[in-house]
């Protein structure tokens, strides 16, 4: 399983410089859990740091301008950080698995001479094989859309001295550079608005650089709206539920052909955690579609899907999420105890956990939240607090930082009930 050990944004708006994990600079520091969980109050930056997430993913899609524009964002101008004129920038520390080189995507985005966003550099950089320390060296490098990128596993360039980028495309071209020319592939983007990851990462002789493409491609932002899954979409089974959930129908008649033998295994484990509900069953109508029938404790006739309440379709959409048998790398959601019962949370939060540190491989879970009865179900190196700084801008710490709150959580204290108490808060 693929894992973010640590990343970096910059001039991300209340995101002026805020860092979580361990990065390549930064060795010492513990990386990321395998389910991370951001606290703070009303205002602090967490909807801009999951927002950051959509920002990459929506970058790759359909390009850096597109992006700015996506989703409400407003544009450029909107985004970046109240007062700076600087790039916007990323960089993520990550693994492919357990065991392999870690690897450092870089990405800064600013303005060209007509104030449209463009890719003012791009770089991955990985360690040699058997190099536990020292420098990585870069296998991908553009500068406003021109580069140069070193094919299959070849080692990249030590960029310690300083690296003519210009002088070493044109000894490429001219065929000057020898040997090492035929491991290295002048690149010039037509579109510098793309990422060079886009264009790059589908082709075969670019593995690294696919298999992090791939890796982006398949995050999932929940953005789950009850009454988008109350909907009734066009029959069709769909493998995965999108970012609105409004396809819930789709994905439950997918389970349901590709895998029977588990499928009402699925449910019924589903059942069992939802509050009040006995069995869940489907019901297929004359069109095709399937329709979702949860038989309340009580009652002698199911209520659909859309007679529930948005706590039920909520939690059934989250464990439907984490039944999948191809669940997405990264699993990013906002606030998910919006419309439950507090005392649901601790389940959930453990539900959470129990996936992204799963044998069979589950996703790395990212979480923002404000609920203290999550955050009881939590241990001090899963939990990030942010907090506006001095300036305005969002700083981040993580709690297992704190010698006080680590010996009074090894007391038995729950988590959740130190933040309520102002125990979190910066002293």
């Amino acid at each position: 399983m693929a894992i973010i050990e640590g990343f970096r944004i910059k001039n991300f708006r209340a995101l002026k410089d805020v860092t979580l994990g361990r990065l390549w600079t930064q060795q010492k520091v513990d990386p990321l859990t395998p389910m991370s969980v951001v606290i703070g109050k009303n205002g602090v930056g967490k909807s801009s740091l999951f927002d950051a997430f959509g920002f990459l993913a929506d970058c790759l899609k359909s390009g850096v301008e597109e992006a700015c524009d996506a989703r409400g964002r407003g544009g450029f101008r909107k985004i970046v950080s109240q007062g700076q004129d600087d790039l916007i920038e990323f960089e993520i520390y990550y693994k492919e698995d357990k065991t392999a080189r870690p690897i450092t995507y870089e990405l800064s985005i600013a303005l060209d001479e007509k104030e449209r966003p463009y890719v003012f550099k791009e770089r991955l950089r990985q360690r040699r094989k058997g190099q536990k320390h020292g420098r990585p060296f870069s296998f991908l490098i553009l500068n406003d859309g021109k580069g140069v990128v070193w094919k299959e596993e070849k080692e990249g360039r030590d960029e310690a001295g300083g690296l003519d980028l210009f002088g070493l495309m044109q000894s490429l071209k001219s065929g000057e550079s020898g040997e090492e020319s035929r491991d290295i592939e002048v690149v010039e983007l037509e579109d510098r608005r793309k990422l060079g990851i886009a264009t790059l990462g589908s082709l075969k002789q670019h593995p690294r650089i696919s298999s992090f493409r791939s890796f982006i491609e398949g995050w999932y932002l929940s953005y789950f709206t009850p009454d988008a899954a109350r909907s009734m979409p066009l029959a069709g089974p769909q493998r995965h539920l999108n970012i609105h959930g409004d396809n819930l129908g789709n994905v439950v008649q997918f389970m349901e052909r590709e895998h029977p033998g588990r499928f009402q295994g699925i449910l019924d484990r589903i059942a069992e955690k939802i509050p009040g509900i006995d069995r869940i069953d489907t019901e297929r109508t004359n069109d095709g579609r399937l329709l979702l029938k949860f038989n309340d404790k009580g009652f002698t006739d199911p209520f659909y899907a859309q007679q529930m309440s948005d706590g039920t379709l909520k939690v059934f959409a989250y464990m439907l999420l984490l039944e999948d048998p191809t669940p997405p790398p990264f699993l990013c959601i906002e606030e998910p105890e919006n419309g439950l019962y507090h005392k649901l949370l601790e389940s959930l939060a453990k539900e959470f956990r129990e996936h992204a540190t799963g044998r069979k491989g589950g996703s790395q879970v990212f979480i923002t939240t404000h609920q203290p009865y999550f955050v009881d179900a939590l241990e001090p190196d899963e939990v990030w607090i942010l907090e506006k700084g001095p300036d305005g801008f969002s700083v981040i710490r993580r709690a297992s930082d704190d010698a006080i709150v680590q010996s009074m959580v090894a007391e038995g204290l729950p988590l959740g009930g130190l933040w309520y108490s102002d125990y979190l808060d910066r002293r």
